[in-house]
Parts: structure tokens; sequence; C-alpha cells
């Protein structure tokens, strides 16, 4: 095992709690104040390990560092908890979940029965509906993947991927229908987002991660188009449809060598 150094993490508290004391902006900061700051940071990580930046990876994770050590610093301030309360929380979370580890005699065969298990040693911590445990605050589709896995952990899931494929053409039929009559669009639209992520689940894809490859290729696309306009003293709104489709065509073809 890697030495690990506990000077360096103390060093951190130290400025930290310097920081707070005589930083006029650390010193106003909450735990609601820092949330929104702390799910940033969680998306810039997401960024980096996205586009298999490792330095970058190593910076975010210095920020979310210096973010845990900052919420531990309020909690001390103002005696909720301390820093050995969580890490004792968490290491007894970790060996109670984990028999098939800690405990002589048990095993598990695959990562399949490992997740079985994590989940009836949450119904023994008091967890006794398999979806109360998601989190309010997930991003839409985050949220609605893992609500499908937890579903599916619990016995609750389509047989094949064909029956998927299905309900998403039977929602994309409803979404139609609800267009043409103009009543419930928006809970018939995202039934169909629903029923996708839970397809791309069956085909083994990130949904998230998956859209985020598209938004940076159109990103790409897109700018690559308003390379082409400003070479040619142009902008899309001198150009009819047929030469935006040009354009775009043009910008695909580019982006492809690129």
């Amino acid at each position: 095992m890697k030495t690990r150094s506990f000077e360096t993490l103390q060093q951190l508290f130290d400025i930290m709690e310097r920081l707070r004391k005589e930083c006029p902006w650390d010193k106003e900061q909450t735990y609601a104040s820092l949330m929104p700051h702390s799910i940033e940071e969680i998306y810039e990580l997401a960024d980096a390990i996205i586009h298999h930046d490792k330095k970058n990876i190593q910076e975010e994770l210095g920020d979310l560092l210096m973010h845990f050590v900052f919420y531990t610093i309020i909690a001390e301030e103002q005696k909720d908890f301390e820093l050995d309360d969580i890490i004792i929380q968490i290491n007894n979370k970790l060996i109670f979940r984990h028999p098939h580890i800690f405990q002589e005699g048990k095993s598990l065969e695959n990562a399949k029965a490992v997740l079985e298990n994590w989940q009836r040693m949450k119904k023994k911590e008091g967890k006794e509906f398999a979806l109360s445990g998601i989190a309010k605050g997930l991003p839409a589709m985050t949220k609605a993947f893992r609500i499908q896995q937890k579903a599916s952990d619990n016995a609750f899931d389509f047989e094949q991927i064909d029956d998927v494929l299905h309900k998403v053409q039977e929602e994309q039929q409803e979404l139609a229908q609800a267009i043409e009559q103009n009543t419930n669009i928006e809970e018939e639209f995202g039934d169909v987002l629903f029923s996708l992520i839970n397809y791309a689940r069956f085909l083994h894809i990130d949904p998230e991660k998956a859209l985020q490859k598209t938004n940076e290729k159109f990103i790409q696309r897109f700018t690559a188009m308003e390379k082409i306009l400003k070479n040619n003293n142009e902008n899309f709104t001198s150009l009819n449809s047929e030469q935006k489709e040009d354009l775009w065509q043009a910008a695909k073809a580019q982006t492809k060598l690129s």
C-alpha cells in the first residue's frame, strides 16, 4: 500500500482554517452556500475524466478535497460532527456492507452478487424502500438511470431488449398523440426520455456520457461553421436552408479530419 502523507492533509486543514478566519468570502460560507460550488467541481471532474485529462483529474480531485475539508471545518465550528466521526462512519459502513471481504467464511462470486448483497445490507440499515435512498438533487438523467438500475436490482425490469425498444416506440406514439391533441405534452415528452434512458441501460451505455459526447461533437461542428462563415465574411442570417445544410456537411467533413 502506498504511504499517504497525513502531514499534507493537516497542512490543507491549517490553510483552510486560516482562510476561514481571515478571508472575507470564506468567513461567510455555509453548507448551503458552498453546495453549488461543490456541484460545479463535480462536473469539472467529470469533464476531465471524459476527456482523459489526467492532469486536470488530479487538480479537480484537489478542489473536491478542499471542499470536503471546508465542510468539515464548518461542521466542527458548529459542533455538528468532527473529521473522526466522518471517517469512523464510512469505515463502519464499508465493513458492514462487505461481509464477503471482512468476515471469514463469506464469499460472493461476481459483481452482480455483490450488488444484490449491498441492497440487502442497506435494507438492514433501515432503508426499507429501494428508491428512497436516491438523492433528490441528482440531475434528472442521472436520477432516471439510477431509478431504473435500482428497480432492476429488485427484480422489476424488462426481460428482453426488444421489449424496451417497443416501449420507446410506444412512448413516441403517445407523445405524437399528445402534440396532436395539445395536452400532456411535457409529461409524454418526459416518458419518452425515461424510456430512452432505460434503452441505453440495456445497451450498456451511460446516457449522460453519450449526451456529453454529442454535445461536444455539436460544439466542434458549430464552431467549424462559424469559422468558415467568418473567413467568407458571412453569417447564418444570410444563408438559406440549403446553404446551411451544405455548411453543416462541410463542417462535419472538416471535424472528422481533425
